[in-house]
């Protein structure tokens, strides 16, 4: 949704592509903005949905769970694609899309705001018993093969009185 929104050139968007392209994190209150009204809109309508890179940090997390609340819904999973600093690096670094994110010093940068705003979201969802770790050292196509494993997994099991996934 971001970089849609920065390659239409919004003043919304231009002021997305700044943090991105550097690496840092999008302030919670644009991310807010540009995603509540499609997180109600889905559970309202469809009875649910996935996100990802969201939420990055704990009052991102605080405000999704109010968003829940509010929609008569609930995270079901958080998956953590766990995998060593090497692997992230090389892997970020090479993706090929020739974006300005993806140079190995912003991607260091990246790693190293991450440890800082959303590693502690680990805590925060095993707390809450949602966390579901894969090896994301893998190939990708076996790091694939793990997600949809754990989420049919969790679909079979419905934790936590949870309706299934859809």
């Amino acid at each position: 949704m971001f970089r849609q929104e920065a390659a239409r050139q919004s003043p919304l968007g231009e002021r997305l592509r700044g943090y991105f392209d550097k690496g840092d994190l999008v302030p919670d209150d644009l991310v807010l903005e540009l995603l509540r009204d499609r997180i109600v809109t889905a559970a309202r309508e469809s009875g649910g949905y996935v996100l990802d890179g969201f939420p990055r940090t704990l009052p991102q997390a605080e405000a999704a769970a109010e968003i829940g609340r509010e929609t008569g819904t609930s995270a079901q999973a958080v998956l953590y694609l766990d995998a060593p600093l090497d692997v992230l690096i090389a892997r970020l670094a090479g993706r090929g899309e020739n974006r300005a994110d993806d140079s190995e010093d912003v991607v260091r940068h990246r790693l190293e705001v991450y440890a800082e705003y959303t590693k502690p979201l680990l805590d925060y969802y095993t707390g809450r018993g949602i966390i579901v770790n894969v090896d994301a050292s893998l190939p990708v196509d076996d790091v694939s093969r793990e997600i949809f494993r754990a989420l049919d997994g969790l679909n079979k099991e419905s934790p936590g009185g949870h309706p299934p996934l859809a």
